[in-house]
């Protein structure tokens, strides 16, 4: 097993560890680092721009975090136009935060439970979105707590949701940096809180349940087939771990796509791009409970990536689990699968498309709707025959000729947005 390189030069605060009640950690806090892009542009473009802008603005600068490591902020975006180029966005969610209290359990450190990384392409047709475990066991690269000052030697093989604790989302941010070679420009991070306000906000995710789940441990109590969920009930759905799938965080993670996918089509639904006052209330409630990198915290940063997701074909938007497979050292950990990795972002990086391989959903989830790319797929047969009310018809296009479709990369497991899948009950 390898040993942590370093330890911290300074005093630390203690160990970094849960407290007694093991409550699942919060999955959900994802989707807001791309709800908050979109939600924000949406309002920036209409009527109520000067307003809305200002007053996000202020509220997102306010607790700004520098993530550059002092090689300094990117480049300007161009004012209310779309970004020039490609970009990396990184979205945290904690299991803590100083407002919660107990309402989730007793935590005596905060883990970043929740790593997602959006990459859009420099032509801005395709987006990758990339769900890392929390316990994936990587290396670490130096940080520094910008509260403290300690500083944190390298460790050699250390689970992910340590990073936090080591300096905070411009730690989390380096890790995943130093993990996949990306630069990343930008990052947000968000707690449980802050899902329960952007849920409410955005009036309600569709999502799907293959049979009925009750879990206690979370809160989820719901049927099968399609429910619109917001509030505490949403936030019992992505923090479910023990009553989906197998029982394990990647099973989770799966369920986190679902939702992703739903609100990303809820967000491209006309019914909710014409609805300004929603889309307002949106940004309001991302600004109030996310903590954005400096590069994001300008009306121009947050309008300008957003105006780059709005037009994505949902089709090309891509949700992926990072590579893993159990530990060696500890089957409870996973690590990474590093021919599959590196394929994944050997693509990323020359911003070429790729496809998903068949049955590429995880155990959490089953897919009821085929991929719109595959005109002979037929749907996946399910206990629950319901539709995503949101779900959108793609557009037509030319057929795609063998020379020119994307590659398929054997390994990898997720979903399109434009997919619908349904969460399975715990299997045992």
């Amino acid at each position: 097993m390898d040993e942590i390189a370093g330890r911290p030069r300074q005093q630390s605060s203690g160990p970094i560890r849960h407290g007694r009640l093991h409550t699942p950690s919060p999955v959900g806090a994802v989707f807001k680092g791309l709800a908050i892009v979109v939600a924000v542009a949406l309002v920036s473009v209409g009527t109520v721009a000067a307003y809305a802008v200002t007053s996000v603005t202020s509220n997102f600068s306010a607790n700004a975090v520098d993530i550059s490591g002092g090689t300094g902020a990117p480049a300007a975006p161009p004012l209310l136009g779309p970004f020039e180029g490609g970009f990396n966005l990184m979205v945290v969610g904690t299991d803590n935060d100083p407002n919660q209290g107990t309402s989730f359990g007793e935590r005596d450190a905060t883990l970043n439970d929740v790593n997602i990384l959006l990459h859009v392409s420099a032509d801005h047709q395709n987006a990758v979105v990339v769900s890392f475990p929390r316990d994936l066991v990587i290396a670490h690269p130096e940080c520094t707590d910008p509260n403290t000052g300690t500083t944190y030697d390298a460790m050699s093989a250390q689970p992910l949701n340590t990073a936090w604790g080591r300096g905070g989302l411009a730690c989390v941010t380096a890790t995943i940096s130093n993990l996949t070679g990306l630069n990343i420009q930008y990052a947000a991070a968000t707690s449980f809180n802050g899902v329960i306000e952007m849920t409410n906000a955005v009036g309600g995710v569709p999502v799907c349940l293959v049979e009925p789940i009750s879990d206690p441990d979370s809160g989820l109590d719901l049927p099968a087939g399609t429910s619109v969920i917001e509030g505490q009930m949403a936030l019992a759905f992505l923090r479910n771990r023990h009553g989906v799938g197998d029982g394990s965080d990647l099973s989770r993670i799966a369920s986190q796509q679902q939702y992703l996918s739903s609100l990303i089509r809820t967000m491209k639904s006309a019914n909710t791009l014409t609805d300004i006052s929603k889309l307002y209330g949106l940004a309001q409630a991302a600004s109030q409970n996310i903590v954005p990198s400096k590069s994001l915290a300008s009306p121009d940063a947050m309008v300008s990536l957003a105006l780059t997701l709005k037009d994505v074909n949902l089709n090309n938007i891509v949700f992926v689990q990072y590579p893993s497979a159990a530990w060696s050292v500890d089957p409870n950990k996973v690590a990474p699968v590093q021919s599959t990795a590196d394929a994944l972002f050997a693509s990323i990086l020359a911003d070429q498309p790729f496809s998903l391989p068949e049955d590429s959903t995880g155990n959490g989830s089953t897919l009821v709707t085929p991929a719109p790319t595959d005109p002979a797929a037929t749907p996946t047969e399910t206990t629950a025959p319901t539709t995503d009310p949101n779900a959108t018809t793609p557009a037509t296009t030319a057929p795609t000729s063998e020379a020119t479709a994307p590659e398929v990369i054997s390994g990898l497991k997720g979903q399109t947005a434009e997919q619908q899948t349904c969460a399975n009950a715990f299997s045992g």
